[in-house]
């Protein structure tokens, strides 16, 4: 094993050397955990109004995507197993997500949070535009509170709780996982809403908010990896942005200015 930046394997303490040795264990169990979760998310069927909708706005691309082929089926998560950042949107878009089988891929929504993320160092480039197309994620995971394109990109409620226990799963699998960054309202209420996601928010719950900072209790040791699991018990923070929807930027409500200082802050508190 070669030195790195931190510490070196051939100088290390044995203390050291073990802790490594679990981390990297309870890392590669999550992989293969994600790994299953994502099977599970691809093959659901749940929502007979997010399938029809999946399914039409393949059969009918828009003139730029015409003969492409499509996923059309819901979208896991994707990113580092062992993320310190989770960024939760709302749900794929008909044409992006829904067409590439990545989230946020193939979409401006996509293109302004991968160009953020990259100038943040949490993405190795800053276009994502296939499931093949070289990205990589350090320290991130992207996922959604929903998985499947919805009609008009507005999923009712019941759909949003058929979804919760996919990013439940999630979560508790991330067990390193420092700061959970909801994108717009929607994803906020998503995670309130989940144990692993703030279990409430406290007995009154903020507003959304652009900038919020909720403190969020730890995750239990072993909820995820297991006993001795030691990524789980550590200080989390829910933290708010508004959504990089083609709307929101174009009208400037988010600028690449204001995400850049919610990925500052997220670095700040540990992510």
């Amino acid at each position: 094993m070669s030195c790195c930046t931190r510490w070196c394997w051939r100088t290390a303490t044995h203390h050291e050397r073990n802790a490594s040795t679990v981390a990297f264990r309870f890392v590669r169990s999550a992989a293969w955990r994600l790994e299953e979760i994502g099977r599970e998310v691809a093959g659901c069927s749940h929502c007979p109004r997010l399938v029809a909708w999946r399914e039409a706005a393949a059969a009918n691309p828009p003139a730029s995507h015409a003969g492409e082929h499509y996923w059309a089926r819901p979208l896991p998560g994707w990113g580092d197993p062992d993320a310190r950042l989770v960024v939760v949107g709302l749900a794929p878009a008909a044409h992006g997500g829904n067409r590439t089988g990545r989230m946020f891929t193939g979409d401006r929504s996509g293109d302004f949070l991968f160009a953020a993320l990259h100038r943040a160092g949490y993405a190795s480039q800053p276009l994502s535009q296939s499931m093949d197309d070289g990205l990589r994620l350090s320290g991130a995971w992207v996922t959604a509170a929903v998985r499947c394109a919805p009609p008009a990109n507005k999923p009712t409620p019941s759909e949003r709780e058929t979804c919760s226990r996919y990013l439940s799963t999630e979560l508790q699998v991330l067990a390193g996982a420092r700061v959970l960054l909801a994108l717009g309202a929607f994803a906020y209420e998503a995670l309130c809403r989940l144990p692993e996601g703030g279990g409430g928010c406290g007995e009154k719950r903020e507003r959304f908010a652009h900038g919020l900072a909720l403190p969020l209790p730890p995750l239990e040791p072993g909820a995820a990896g297991g006993r001795g699991d030691t990524r789980a018990g550590r200080p989390r923070t829910l933290l708010c942005s508004y959504h990089p929807s083609q709307r929101n930027v174009f009208t400037g409500l988010l600028t690449a200015e204001m995400f850049d200082d919610v990925l500052a802050r997220a670095r700040e508190l540990g992510a």
